[in-house]
């Protein structure tokens, strides 16, 4: 079953939620498993630089079924430069996404950006929980 626009809504709430709770700003993007964005949203002041992490990074999250931030070390890699080359450069291999599974099978992906590596993807973490 594919992923809702009132799941990823949600999603998107939990994020923003644990980003209050950090006292950050930030951007949360939900995409489905083709990597094609589902609901955004941007906290009032968050850096508009967040917007195209966020979305990024919930692409690469989404393609290879694993968080964003697994694949940092592995991102001159050839294959990764030629996957995201052919899929138009949207994909960011650094941390703030994961992935959303049901069943076992990638449903989509949440990323945030914003905050730190490591608070952008407890923000997405957390969102993916709501679901």
């Amino acid at each position: 079953m594919a992923l809702t626009l009132d799941e990823a809504n949600r999603v998107i709430q939990g994020a923003l939620a644990k980003a209050k709770e950090l006292n950050i700003k930030i951007s949360v993007a939900v995409c489905d498993a083709g990597g094609r964005l589902l609901a955004f949203q941007r906290m009032d002041n968050a850096i508009w630089a967040s917007a195209y992490g966020s979305q990024g990074k919930a692409i690469a999250s989404a393609a290879f079924g694993r968080a964003s931030g697994l694949m940092t070390d592995r991102a001159d890699h050839p294959t990764l430069r030629g996957i995201a080359a052919a899929e138009g450069g949207h994909m960011f291999f650094g941390q703030g996404a994961v992935p959303m599974l049901r069943g076992g099978v990638v449903i989509g992906a949440c990323g945030v950006g914003g905050g730190t590596a490591q608070e952008d993807e407890d923000c997405a973490a957390a969102g993916v929980a709501r679901l």
